[in-house]
């Protein structure tokens, strides 16, 4: 995801913090501290990354069940939101995706469980639902918002778990698609239901309403694209320059002005895909570092690559949790073969409003037979 850090690794799954994460560290520090000083504001910190420790766990709980069906994560982001874990596939089955979505709050469940068996059960629901309030104990707050993260995430609408949960359950009797597209609806309902009480209560709630509504979005746009079986190979763009990771920019220059490309792959001295060089990011490098800086200092190393076999909507899906404006279609070589956009996913999407019946597969015959 793009404005992210990394953090480490755990698993082979890398964990990454994004800034704006670190922005609410900055603003919880200054807060409490007009409250109380330097104390409160450490321990208003201290409890904020204890939450995002269950929160690490809790995406934890979808990798272990994930891994059980040979479905790898890849990275997990921390937001201000909270988790996002990017899985290399969706699951293939009904029964795979509920398991994988109730294993994270289940593992939030655990952990409430286990803090209040700690305080010795002595937690009143008026002392749970006030984890603001610095005078309640922190062991008691911190269970108090992991029950919290089980009841919203289990909202039966996407993205939260419950939305998956719900669609695992519809994609028995309906198709994908179909199942996904009300579960979409059903959670874009539900972030027009948060941004007016956003209005009236917190702001916050109207930027995940915003969040809530963009993925619900985004998981419809990919199941649809999903369920037309179409393959990156099918739509990449195969004409384009690269550009050597010890090239200077001024030849990036010469590249840009010579081709109507605006991401331009990176490769390292063996051919493979190291990185990734847009337009905007050639002329920002040559306002900040001129003509003779190397393009491996400054291409974006976020950029993610997949197989041509790779499904459409699973690319689609790739680029939009990592934030990449771009996907490099590689060889089993790690050699780039193609580059897959925004641009030819739109295209993609107008011919087949166009042409409903329209397959590729046609196209690529009828372009073979010219040729005899």
């Amino acid at each position: 995801m793009g404005w992210s850090l990394k953090l480490g690794t755990i698993a082979g799954t890398e964990i990454r913090i994004h800034m704006t994460f670190v922005l609410l560290l900055v603003w919880i520090w200054f807060t409490h501290y007009q409250i109380g000083g330097a104390p409160a504001a450490w321990e208003g910190v201290a409890f904020i990354l204890s939450v995002f420790v269950c929160v690490v766990l809790h995406e934890f709980g979808h990798i272990a069940a994930a891994r059980r069906f040979g479905i790898k994560t890849p990275d997990i982001t921390l937001l201000p939101i909270g988790g996002v874990a990017r899985l290399e596939r969706n699951p293939s089955e009904p029964r795979e995706e509920l398991l994988i979505a109730v294993a994270g709050p289940l593992v939030n469940v655990v952990i409430a469980a286990l803090l209040i068996a700690v305080i010795g059960g002595v937690a009143g629901l008026e002392q749970l639902v006030r984890p603001q309030d610095p005078q309640i104990d922190f062991f008691v707050r911190l269970a108090g918002v992991n029950i919290f993260l089980v009841l919203f995430n289990m909202i039966p609408a996407f993205p939260m778990d419950g939305g998956r949960v719900l669609r695992a359950i519809l994609a028995w009797r309906w198709s994908l698609e179909r199942a996904t597209r009300v579960a979409a609806t059903i959670g874009q309902g539900t972030a027009f239901v948060m941004g007016v009480a956003g209005l009236f209560y917190s702001p916050l709630l109207i930027l995940i309403a915003i969040f809530v509504y963009l993925a619900a979005e985004s998981e419809a746009q990919s199941s649809e694209l999903q369920a037309i079986s179409v393959t990156v190979g099918d739509v990449m763009l195969t004409e384009f320059g690269v550009l050597q990771s010890d090239a200077r920019l001024s030849e990036a220059a010469e590249l840009l002005l010579a081709t109507s490309q605006n991401e331009f792959p990176v490769v390292d001295g063996e051919g493979q895909f190291a990185g990734l060089l847009t337009r905007d990011g050639i002329i920002g490098a040559m306002k900040e570092g001129g003509p003779n800086a190397l393009v491996g200092t400054v291409m974006r190393t976020d950029i993610p690559w997949v197989y041509e076999e790779t499904a459409l909507g699973d690319s689609l899906r790739v680029m939009q949790t990592t934030g990449a404006p771009a996907a490099a279609v590689v060889s089993r070589s790690q050699h780039p073969i193609g580059i897959m956009n925004y641009e030819t996913i739109g295209e993609m999407l107008m011919l087949r409003a166009a042409v409903h019946d329209f397959r590729f597969g046609m196209l690529r015959r009828s372009r073979a037979g010219s040729h005899g």
